[in-house]
């Protein structure tokens, strides 16, 4: 059962999704949260799977009660969903710095916010490859080719094409066919690419990959 939590300070948009959650019989709804102070709180209560978060709420805004989630020690299994109005926002970046999975705009059709949300709930990244370049082509400023490298030397041969490929969209099943290694082998150069760097999730991995320059804005 995956466990989720809903963040928001907007009744009706909470009604919503809850009211589409619900519906699934492999999702619970384990409490709701005004604001993003609660929504600590409450994440701290019900260790869930899924922590869907506004980026703009009163008291504390979604950027900061990530940033809070990503730092605990006991909170590594929830995973953070910002939910936009405004799709790329200023935001938004941030909420990835911060450690959030991935973000979702909240007139998502229903298909599309369950998939996503169960994508979440297995530690996936919620980047799609256009998504992935709109981002760091509008909030990555340091000019190509200046990225410190650091952390790189750390990292395999294969490791380093794992991540670029991460950094692309693709899942660990592309990653496998596109290295030409089993799905099991890619998930282990990710697992093991994240540890050496800390990363909290394939989201992190992202964001390194374009800011220590292994992958170019415009890569295609």
């Amino acid at each position: 059962m995956i466990r989720v939590l809903l963040v928001d300070d907007q009744p009706l948009i909470r009604s919503g999704f809850r009211a589409i959650l619900d519906l699934e019989d492999d999702i619970e709804v384990v409490a709701e949260a005004a604001d993003g102070l609660q929504g600590l709180a409450l994440v701290k209560e019900h260790l869930p799977d899924v922590a869907l978060v506004d980026v703009r709420m009163p008291v504390v805004d979604g950027i900061e009660a990530t940033r809070r989630i990503a730092a605990d020690p006991a909170l590594a299994g929830v995973h953070v969903v910002i939910l936009t109005n405004y799709g790329l926002d200023e935001y938004v970046f941030d909420a990835l710095r911060a450690g959030a999975a991935g973000f979702l705009v909240k007139d998502i059709v229903p298909e599309d916010f369950l998939h996503a949300v169960r994508v979440a709930a297995r530690g996936d990244a919620l980047l799609a490859p256009s998504i992935t370049r709109r981002l760091i082509d509008r909030h990555l400023t340091r000019p190509l080719g200046t990225g410190t490298g650091a952390g790189l030397e750390g990292l395999t041969a294969r490791e380093r094409e794992a991540v670029a490929l991460v950094a692309q969209g693709l899942s660990n099943d592309q990653i496998a066919g596109h290295m030409a290694i089993s799905p099991l082998t890619a998930k282990t150069h990710v697992n093991r690419a994240m540890a050496k760097l800390r990363a909290r999730d394939r989201a992190q991995l992202v964001i390194f990959a374009y800011e220590s320059g292994l992958v170019a804005p415009r890569d295609r």
